[in-house]
């Protein structure tokens, strides 16, 4: 067997048993669904997408600002202006990353990159209206900007806690009041179950939707469809979350990296991993894990966003050994 048919047959799968379980989904279905959103535009080879009705472009790449946590001060700057000067404009970070290392590590390496070349997206895990507002001050602090493109509700899980979000009295209200005072341009939230997801965007129309979208979930057990269509009907871009996600560590099995889930690896498994979450439709955006050669990995692969064809999701055995709704062990 040839090196490109391995690296196939170690890389997308579909699981054997999922269709009994009715998770598995017919090539059709995904070919049919595999309509990314056209490019932009491209900047230094990288190209950019539309952020769903925001009408903002950004980069397909997100810079994952938990991984300045890794690293000492000098290198993430040379990581952030690096990362821009290949075509990056999306960084991301929140408050829970690193407790607030990598805020503070981001908002000095973004001094002297123009502020209205990037979009800086932040979050809050904050519920209720005071933690959120004190939550939201201190991160524009600590990133040395007087306002965010995206403000995000962050890790959602449970409906009790979408619903004190929501508020009254949640921290939507002082996301809603933030964006009067010119301090916020949109409005998002993050999610790592289904149930969550779709709770939250029936109380509120959000402009942008983070949710785990991979190949390895979706293609077993259709983890990430109901949000998509949902996020569809609504018109909002979506940030895909852990798209290069293999599953979880099987058990006694040593782990490459300090990460709760594998990751794609081989530049040949990243860039399909990427290329098939960037071919579902609505997502303009994904978030490599938190490593910076993984980031360097990422941005290569982004070069090549072609759909995912019918050769590369036939035949594939299963990888994944999650089940219910949250498959990550962080919910």
């Amino acid at each position: 067997m040839d090196a490109y048919h391995m690296k196939r047959r170690q890389f997308l799968q579909v699981a054997a048993g999922a269709a009994a379980a009715g998770y598995a989904f017919s090539l059709e279905h995904i070919l049919a669904a595999s309509k990314p959103d056209p490019t932009v535009e491209k900047v230094a080879g990288l190209p950019r997408r539309q952020l769903g009705r925001t009408g903002r472009s950004v980069s397909i790449i997100t810079f994952p600002g938990l991984a300045l946590h890794h690293v000492e001060q000098e290198q993430c700057n040379t990581a952030v202006r690096q990362a821009f000067e290949r075509g990056v404009n999306f960084f991301d970070v929140a408050p829970a990353y690193g407790n607030g290392v990598c805020e503070t590590k981001l908002g000095i390496a973004l001094q002297g990159v123009e502020r209205d070349k990037i979009f800086l997206a932040c979050k809050t895990k904050k519920r209720d209206a005071a933690g959120a507002r004190a939550e939201l001050e201190n991160s524009l602090k600590q990133l040395k900007t007087d306002r965010f493109d995206l403000y995000q509700m962050h890790h959602l899980v449970t409906e009790p806690e979408v619903r004190q979000a929501l508020g009254p009295g949640g921290a939507l209200e002082t996301i809603l009041q933030a964006r009067e005072q010119g301090k916020i341009k949109y409005i998002g939230f993050s999610a790592h179950t289904t149930k969550a997801a779709l709770a939250v965007m029936a109380g509120f129309r959000f402009d942008t939707v983070m949710f785990p979208i991979n190949f390895t979930e979706y293609l077993n057990r259709g983890f990430g469809k109901a949000v998509l269509e949902e996020a569809k009907a609504q018109g909002a871009g979506v940030i895909s979350i852990k798209p290069m996600s293999r599953g979880a560590w099987p058990k006694d099995t040593p782990r490459a990296r300090n990460w709760w889930y594998r990751t794609t690896e081989e530049q040949e498994e990243v860039t399909l991993a990427l290329r098939f979450a960037w071919s579902q439709p609505g997502v303009a955006t994904g978030v490599p894990p938190s490593f910076l050669d993984l980031l360097d990995k990422a941005i290569v692969a982004a070069k090549d966003d072609r759909p995912v064809t019918a050769a590369e999701l036939t035949h594939q055995p299963a990888d994944s050994e999650w089940d219910g709704d949250c498959p990550y062990a962080m919910c």
